[in-house]
């Protein structure tokens, strides 16, 4: 995985209606063990982690890197959203030279079904854009995640392909200032 390229990080805390995506800080290490140890968050991304190991491993300031943007609310971590470089070994691409940039997205079960994932991804995606301007975005997800299905249909994904990785039938998908304004 390489880094995002030739921008500036990190960027200004980015404001939306309700959310600001900022970097990570040392007040949002609980949020994050929650997030990697919970059952209901980790269904479709392989299951939880042990508490134990996560208090053992996740640094003071957790998720300090390029493309990890901790969604706030109010002054608490409800989520992050991330902005990688897809692994070139993994299946699907929309670049001969692979590499695209890819979305991921964790939010805490206490914030789901608010409309908060959308807002967060929306304004990462246009951050993005701006930042990279005419770079697709991939997003990867498990067919059988209505939530996330639902959500990439929302943030303006095309389907590409559909696969097998991880024992699971894999939907992926592009995005494209072309096809967000569609």
């Amino acid at each position: 995985m390489t880094g995002l390229g030739p921008v500036a990080w990190p960027p200004a805390p980015i404001g939306t209606e309700r959310l600001v995506l900022r970097e990570s800080e040392a007040r949002d290490r609980a949020a994050f063990i929650e997030l990697f140890a919970s059952p209901e968050v980790r269904t479709y991304l392989g299951g939880p982690r042990s508490r134990e190991e996560l208090e053992a491993a996740v640094p003071e300031v957790p998720g300090r890197r390029p493309g990890l943007f901790v969604v706030d609310l109010d002054g608490a971590m409800i989520g992050m959203i991330t902005l990688d470089r897809r692994d070139a070994e993994r299946p699907g691409h929309v670049r001969p030279d692979a590499g695209e940039a890819e979305l991921g997205y964790v939010f805490l079960p206490e914030a789901w079904g608010r409309g908060y994932a959308a807002e967060g991804c929306a304004a990462a995606l246009g951050w993005f854009a701006g930042a990279l301007p005419g770079e697709p975005v991939v997003l990867c997800t498990q067919t059988a995640n209505d939530r996330s299905m639902r959500l990439a249909a929302k943030l303006g994904f095309t389907e590409v392909e559909r696969f097998e990785e991880y024992g699971a039938e894999q939907w992926f998908g592009v995005w494209s200032m072309v096809t967000a304004s569609r």
